[in-house]
Parts: C-alpha cells; structure tokens; sequence
C-alpha cells in the first residue's frame, strides 16, 4: 500500500502527498469498514512479528512442547 507516492515540497517543506485515484478508494473503503481496518491491522502485526522471530519451529517441535499428542 502507498508505494507509488508523490510528495509536493513547499519551500523545502512536505506539504502534499499525490497517490493513483484507485489507491485513495482503496484506503477510504479500508478506513470505513471497521471489520477490514482490523484485519488490516492484525495482518501487519503478524508481518511486524515475523521480522523480529529468529527461530521457526516445525510441527513435531510444536506439538512435542506443548505436549500434544498425535
């Protein structure tokens, strides 16, 4: 999201941000639409966590630590 953005400079200054029309209804549908902001939101919590994870675990070192049983 936002990866093609213009900034407008006023004296050096940030004072507008030009994004394509179809990104600006996107985020308007997101920003309105409680449910969809949340999944946004939860989706890049989950990418913000697996940035900061070093180690993956597999499906039998899961289970064996949680002791389950299959």
């Amino acid at each position: 999201m936002l990866e093609n953005v213009q900034i407008i400079n006023d004296n050096g200054e940030a004072k507008f941000a030009v994004i394509h029309f179809q990104e600006y209804l996107n985020i308007k549908d997101l920003l309105s639409d409680e449910s969809k902001l949340q999944d946004y939101l939860d989706y890049l919590h989950i990418q913000k966590v697996k940035k900061q994870t070093k180690k993956m675990f597999s499906l039998d070192e899961v289970k064996q630590q949680l002791s389950v049983m299959v």
